[in-house]
């Protein structure tokens, strides 16, 4: 197979491409940082609950991924 710019054959891929797996972290931390928002503006209780679920959501997102680094070879 030729690179676009007719050179010659491409050479092999020399290290893996590592992805993290899919996750629902993201979409809950944004979730809670914007129930704390809305709480500020009618309800603290509802700052509260937003603050809990991003504490939460941040700190298993941080060890998931702490997780999966230490995973990776040591070159990588």
């Amino acid at each position: 197979m030729a690179d676009e710019g007719g050179r010659g054959p491409l050479p092999p891929p020399s290290e893996e491409v590592h992805l993290p797996e899919p996750s629902y972290l993201p979409a809950l931390t944004a979730l809670g940082i914007t129930l704390v928002i809305v709480g500020v503006v009618l309800f603290w209780a509802l700052s509260a609950i937003g603050a809990a679920i991003a504490i939460v959501s941040i700190v298993r997102w941080i060890r998931l991924t702490r997780e999966e680094i230490s995973e990776l070879p040591l070159e990588h």
